[in-house]
């Protein structure tokens, strides 16, 4: 009967160190020791007297007296056994890991030695819509004034302004953008979106009906994945509808909106 974990089957041997000798008493030993009965000493494989021969204390090790530099030397540490053991069934729990980081049921550990959560978040995240008909000019690029927001998780999206989203977590994001123009009188011929980054296309989505000369309303998205440096970088959205006179892009959170989020990395 055992009191606690059945010992498991295990190998036992004693650390071991070889010595480079010479005209000298003095040894710096790898294992620190309390005194000389916790190593046996060998000289030219005869095993000498604990305080006799030697002495130890620490890693020092003393010998009465000098070597030279033809004499064979090594030591077994009495005092430290190196054993190879499976630790028994359940016996190992979070307090006998080294491992950094959260230890609990919604972490795992990963092969850095580290914990981290599973899965993640996909935030910042964000969800604006254009309030309101917007007017755009014929065949002229415009920004699209995105002015409502279902959601800015992180207070990112200006939509009072600037109408821009300006993330300040690094990283990269999936953006989407959709339009719809409608109440023209006059056919729409082709149109183009832009999601721009910092001033500059990075994605665009462009549909030419010029051929077809048919069709009033038009609809138009673009959606990319983008990197933000988490500071300065901004991203916006941009229509162009060409088409004869001017049309209205119409306002509502299901036709007009421009939405993103972090991807998980």
């Amino acid at each position: 009967m055992y009191l606690g974990n059945q010992p498991a089957l295990s190998y036992t041997s004693f650390a071991k160190q070889d010595f480079t000798t010479s005209a000298t008493t003095s040894y710096t030993l790898d294992q620190p020791v309390a005194n000389a009965n916790e190593l046996a000493l060998f000289i030219n494989f005869v095993r000498q007297e604990p305080t006799t021969a030697y002495t130890a204390s620490g890693t020092t090790l003393t010998l009465t007296s000098a070597t030279s530099a033809s004499d064979d030397m090594y030591c077994v540490f009495l005092g430290k056994a190196v054993q190879t053991v499976n630790p028994p069934n359940a016996s190992v729990g979070l307090s006998q890991l080294t491992a950094t980081g959260t230890k609990d049921a919604t972490t795992f550990l990963r092969g850095d030695n580290t914990f981290a959560s599973a899965g993640g978040t996909n935030t910042p995240n964000f969800y604006v819509y254009r309030n309101g008909n917007q007017s755009l000019s014929n065949a002229t690029t415009t920004k699209i004034q995105f002015n409502a927001e279902t959601y800015d998780t992180a207070s990112a999206f200006d939509s009072t302004t600037n109408y821009r989203f300006t993330p300040q977590t690094s990283g990269k994001y999936f953006l989407t953008a959709t339009y719809f123009v409608g109440g023209s009188t006059a056919d729409v011929t082709e149109f183009q979106t832009y999601l721009y980054k910092n001033g500059s296309t990075v994605a665009k989505n462009e549909v030419d009906r010029r051929t077809s000369g048919n069709g009033y309303n038009v609809v138009g998205t673009v959606n990319a994945i983008v990197e933000a440096n988490g500071s300065s970088d901004y991203f916006e959205v941009y229509a162009r509808v060409a088409g004869g006179g001017t049309k209205n892009i119409i306002g509502n959170s299901y036709e007009t909106f421009f939405q993103g989020y972090k991807i998980i990395e």
